[in-house]
C-alpha cells in the first residue's frame, strides 16, 4: 500500500511543479496538499513513528493554507508549519540514538554555530521588511533552526540532517521571495520551483529515513 501512496505523492508533487506559479485554484491546492498528505498516509499505513505522521500531516495542512491567497491563510500556514517543525524536532529528540551532547561536539558544533549565524542574519534582514507579520515571522525563525539543531543530535551519515537542511533552505528562500525580492526580480522565475523541490524532497527524505 505504501508503494501506491508514494507513487501518488510523486505524481502530485510533479504535477504541482507545473501549477506552482499559477493563480490559486482547487486543482493547485489539491495537488500541493495531496503531495505531502499521501506521504503521511503512506507512513501511517506502514507503521511509521506517530510523530513523523503528525509532522507530515501538519505540513500538508500548511500547504493547503499557503496555496490560498490572503493574510489569514498565510498566518494559518505559518502556524501549521511551525507545529510541523516542532513535531519533527520532537521526533528527532526522542529517537533511541539521539544524543544532545553531539551538538556540542565537532562537527555538529560547527554546524550549530552556522545555524545560529543564519538565524541572526534572517532576523536582521526580515525584521524591517515583514511589516504587520513581523512578530510571527521572527518567532518562526528559532523554530525552524531548532528543528535543524534537533537533527544534529542524531548520528551523522543519515538522511535526516540532509532533509532538515533542505527543509530549512526552502523556508529561507520562501521568506526571501515573500519579503525581500521585488516583484520584478529575476530570481522570482526560479524561487517557486526551488522552494517546492527542496521542501517536498525534505518530506520524502524524512519518510525514507524513518520508515
Amino acid at each position: 500500500m505504501m508503494q501506491w501512496t508514494a507513487a501518488g505523492a510523486v505524481l502530485c508533487a510533479a504535477g504541482y511543479l507545473f501549477l506552482t506559479v499559477q493563480s490559486p485554484g482547487i486543482l493547485r491546492s489539491l495537488a500541493k496538499t495531496a503531495a505531502v498528505a499521501l506521504l503521511a498516509l503512506g507512513g501511517g499505513l506502514a507503521g511509521a513513528p506517530l510523530l513523523l505522521v503528525l509532522a507530515l500531516g501538519l505540513c500538508a495542512l500548511g500547504d493547503l493554507f499557503l496555496s490560498r491567497n490572503g493574510e489569514s491563510a498565510f498566518m494559518a500556514g505559518v502556524g501549521a508549519f511551525a507545529a510541523g517543525h516542532l513535531a519533527y524536532a520532537a521526533l528527532f529528540l526522542t529517537r533511541p540514538d539521539s544524543d544532545p551532547v553531539r551538538v556540542m561536539q565537532m562537527p555538529a558544533a560547527a554546524v550549530a554555530a552556522v545555524l545560529l549565524v543564519l538565524g541572526l542574519i534572517m532576523i536582521r534582514v526580515l525584521a524591517p521588511r515583514a511589516g504587520a507579520l513581523k512578530a510571527p515571522v521572527l518567532a518562526y525563525i528559532p523554530i525552524i533552526l531548532g528543528m535543524g539543531a534537533a537533527a544534529l543530535t542524531l548520528p551523522f551519515g543519515t538522511w535526516v540532517f540532509a532533509a532538515a537542511c533542505a527543509f530549512m533552505l526552502s523556508d529561507m528562500i520562501l521568506a526571501a521571495e515573500t519579503f525581500v525580492l521585488s516583484e520584478e526580480h529575476p530570481l522570482r522565475r526560479i524561487t517557486p520551483y526551488a522552494v517546492w523541490v527542496l521542501y517536498w524532497g525534505a518530506q520524502a527524505g524524512f519518510l525514507a529515513a524513518f520508515s
